[in-house]
């Protein structure tokens, strides 16, 4: 979202508001709220994921009401997203989704993405197949501007030089990401350990992997690549953008089924093994292998990439292309006009 919220910043008819929910607030995962430059924060607390979220919507629609929000723009599929989407959708207030439109199974990700374009007064997908789907859902095709993905807007630009990354890694290394898609931490334990072991299985030498996501399961994962770090396994909890990016591209390969092997990777030509269905159903470039949860699976996928140390290099290509779409963003929502025929919607149908 870094070009998108750039663009609002430096637009003469906007004013940029951050409010700060989530995994931002969470301390294993490097409390990064700090980097954030919040107006607000919002506590994410809850014994369970929808008691969390039900708070999160309350706690929101508050700081909207304070800081006299006209427009919530969101991105996305996260349970954040939906409250914000709810709390600013019930309260009055314009819903702008980023995203909207596409497939993904996640674990109730394809469901709260839908739920957040029926919340939402305007939708910004990435892609054309993407638009078509909303349109499909009911929505006023007038509402929907297609503007590519945020995520690659300046990618090649923004990630950092091979010099910042040599104290994390020295080339060559597969990047592993795995979130979880099942709540049953045991069964998230054994895959990511199944993971690793098909990578060191397939001869690469190094492995960099960065923590997953805070779903339920995540705990699970967090507990097989905490007992694999090692010289060869180098673990992070949380990485800056810049960072992240470089070591995407300079990556063997990306290792597991994060959305950044889908959208990032083909800007770089990184090879992308993904495992399992969490990104099942979403737009793809076709050199994306796609492998089950099985170890010899893996380990033979990620043999093919690596083949016997010469890795093997994909074209640049990436179907979420589209260039400043931070700027278009931010331009469609400066000249909104915020009336009854914007706040008021009916199906298409």
């Amino acid at each position: 979202m870094q070009s998108v919220l750039a663009a609002i910043r430096a637009h003469g008819k906007l004013s940029l508001q951050i409010v700060a929910t989530g995994m931002h607030l969470d301390r294993s995962r490097g409390s990064t709220v700090k980097s954030t430059d919040a107006d607000a924060v919002v506590p994410w607390r809850g014994h369970t994921l929808a008691a969390a979220t039900g708070n999160a919507v309350a706690g929101l629609a508050g700081v909207f009401e304070r800081l006299h929000t006209d427009i919530v723009l969101i991105v996305g599929d996260r349970v954040e997203a939906f409250a914000a989407a709810a709390a600013g959708s019930i309260g009055g207030r314009v819903v702008a989704h980023i995203h909207g439109g596409d497939r993904a199974l996640g674990q109730v990700d394809d469901s709260l993405r839908h739920a957040i374009t029926k919340l939402a007064h305007v939708h910004f997908p990435a892609t054309s197949q993407s638009a078509a789907r909303i349109a499909r859902l009911g929505e006023q095709k007038w509402r929907i501007h297609r503007v590519g993905s945020p995520g690659i807007d300046g990618i090649t630009r923004l990630a950092a030089p091979s010099r910042a990354i040599a104290h994390i890694a020295t080339k060559p290394y597969a990047l592993a990401v795995l979130h979880p898609i099942d709540g049953d931490e045991q069964v998230e334990r054994r895959r990511a350990a199944d993971m690793l072991a098909a990578i060191r299985a397939a001869g690469v030498p190094r492995i960099i992997a960065i923590y997953p996501n805070n779903d339920p399961g995540a705990a699970g994962i967090v507990r097989s690549l905490r007992a694999a770090e090692s010289a060869d396994v180098t673990l992070l909890r949380n990485v800056p953008r810049p960072i992240f990016l470089g070591l995407l591209r300079d990556a063997a390969m990306l290792v597991g089924n994060s959305s950044a092997g889908i959208i990032e990777a083909g800007s770089f030509g990184t090879p992308v093994v993904d495992i399992g269905d969490r990104q099942l159903g979403r737009e793809r470039r076709g050199d994306v292998m796609h492998v089950s949860y099985d170890r010899k699976a893996v380990a033979n996928a990620v043999g093919n990439i690596w083949n016997h140390g010469r890795p093997r290099r994909q074209r640049r290509h990436n179907p979420y292309g589209g260039a400043a779409t931070g700027k278009k963003i931010a331009d469609i929502l400066g000249r909104l006009i915020i009336d009854r025929r914007l706040l008021r919607k009916l199906i298409a149908y």
